[in-house]
């Protein structure tokens, strides 16, 4: 391995220079012998960095933890969080560091994170270590997300830390460096919002307002005009995991961003079959988090987000509460059309006709759901139908399933009302409707082989799902659906 002098990175620490409160200042652990298991030169170049840099001892350390970048002053963030709807005042980072902050080529202010970093005060008897396979999950589902235009974290690299974490077994331990929006979370609004100083919290909502919703700066109520960005930013963002079949899995408090961006992908899955009641999450046990219900679990997390604001909003109580029920209120009406939009993108409509459009797409949703009709296949081979003029040119399940004949021919008079070319309309779909996703057994079979020391599966996971629109020749078993003879698909939360 090369060594190569630092390249230039400059982190600031706007964060924790403003909100000290809300921090503490902390070193990762040391690692014994630390190696590149995968680096996103992409998102390097994006960030001004040399991607070669990312395989060299000075970036493998500096990134790792080992080696402090100059300037650097790592902290573990706090932040509170309800937990599958119940409160617990202090979580915060307890296997995780922000090295700071740095400004992308595009002008933007991004988070530079270590998550499997070690122990810290937040550990709450935890090692604060991270497996390989979790690592890479998050790795590698954070670029599915990214090819399919959805807002999220993404990760810069993962590094092995040469040394064994046990849970169940022994397991290889690797850190991962993830860079975000930024890490504000509603739990963090949580944690202020209960502290002495009251000055906390406004300062932390005005951080917010700044670096992610400006205009609200200017607004009548600036931190109201905050609450509904927040809503706004959340109900589009909840909308294409919806669009895509993306199950969260553990939507608590904690994990949802002030950004709009998609975090912590431990618990997480893509749909095979369509079914609104979907859990994959071991820990789900009453299905809190079932692919349903995350329009109204979003909803009822910006609800502890508001009540964080209230003081702020306005002094009188009962006036602030009216002003925030009146946004909250309005969060389903906001989801519903950032759905169907998308949904007239997933069917080729252009007019939108309200009602009329719900009453189509909910009737599609209900021919998958009883056909047990695989939802990206089944989505995707519409453009076929179109292009073929025929219902049987449809996915195998969906071609067969109750009902598709007729939704069929009441989809196609609403088209040729439009009087759009099948051909294009069909084109247009075929980019809003992805031919590959992370398909859940395929994840666990590139986890497991890297775990064992083989990255080649995951690096062909990863080279398919940047392109996830583009159909290629060869790689026809990433579009295969989950085989009937595995066991029921569970996953887990990766700690």
């Amino acid at each position: 391995m090369t060594t190569t002098s630092h390249p230039p990175l400059t982190l600031e620490h706007r964060f924790a220079d403003e909100l000290p409160e809300l921090v503490l200042p902390w070193q990762a652990a040391a690692m014994p012998a630390p190696a590149l298991l995968a680096a996103n030169g992409e998102l390097a170049e994006q960030l001004g960095l040399d991607a070669a840099w990312l395989g060299s001892e000075d970036g493998i350390a500096a990134l790792g933890g080992a080696r402090p970048i100059p300037g650097s002053q790592p902290v573990a963030m706090a932040y509170a969080g309800h937990q599958f709807g119940g409160y617990s005042p202090r979580l915060g980072d307890g296997r995780a560091l922000l090295l700071g902050e740095l400004t992308d080529r595009d002008g933007r202010r991004r988070d530079l994170h270590l998550k499997g970093s070690g122990r810290t005060p937040f550990s709450r008897g935890g090692d604060g270590k991270a497996a390989v396979g979790p690592m890479l999950r998050e790795y590698l589902i954070g670029e599915a997300m990214a090819g399919l235009d959805i807002p999220t974290t993404r990760a810069l690299a993962v590094i092995g830390t040469g040394e064994q974490v046990v849970r169940e077994v022994a397991l290889p331990g690797a850190v991962l460096v993830r860079v975000a929006a930024s890490h504000l979370r509603v739990g963090t609004f949580e944690y202020a919002a209960r502290l002495e100083d009251r000055g906390v919290l406004r300062r932390l909502a005005d951080h917010a307002i700044a670096r992610h919703h400006p205009d609200a700066a200017g607004a009548e109520r600036p931190h109201l005009a905050l609450l509904e960005a927040v809503a706004m930013a959340q109900a589009a963002l909840v909308a294409r995991w919806l669009h895509v079949g993306f199950i969260h899995g553990v939507m608590n408090t904690d994990n949802m961003t002030i950004s709009g961006e998609t975090i912590d992908y431990g618990p997480c899955a893509f749909l095979d079959r369509f079914d609104p009641a979907t859990v994959y999450s071991s820990i789900d046990h009453g299905g809190r988090y079932a692919f349903g219900n995350q329009p109204g679990i979003a909803q009822w997390n910006l609800t502890r987000f508001a009540e964080t604001l209230l003081g702020l909003i306005d002094p009188d109580t009962d006036t602030a509460v009216g002003l925030a029920t009146e946004v909250l209120n309005a969060f389903p009406d906001h989801f519903r059309t950032a759905w169907r939009a998308g949904m007239r993108a997933k069917t080729g409509l252009r007019d939108d006709r309200g009602e009329a459009d719900a009453e189509l797409f909910d009737a599609l949703l209900a021919v998958l759901h009883e056909g047990r009709v695989d939802h990206t296949n089944g989505f995707r081979s519409l453009s076929a139908v179109l292009r073929q003029g025929r219902a049987d040119a449809a996915d195998a399940q969906l071609a067969v399933a109750p009902g598709f004949d007729a939704w069929v021919q009441r989809w196609t008079d609403r088209l040729a009302a439009e009087g759009v070319h099948p051909q294009e309309r069909a084109a247009a779909m075929d980019r809003h409707n992805p031919r590959y996703i992370a398909r859940n057994h395929l994840v666990e079979e590139a986890l497991s082989a890297a775990t064992a020391g083989d990255l080649g599966p995951f690096e062909a996971m990863l080279a398919v799902l940047r392109r996830p629109f583009e159909e290629r020749p060869g790689l026809e078993r990433y579009t295969e659906p989950r085989p009937d003879e595995l066991p029921a698909y569970r996953t887990f939360c990766g700690t």
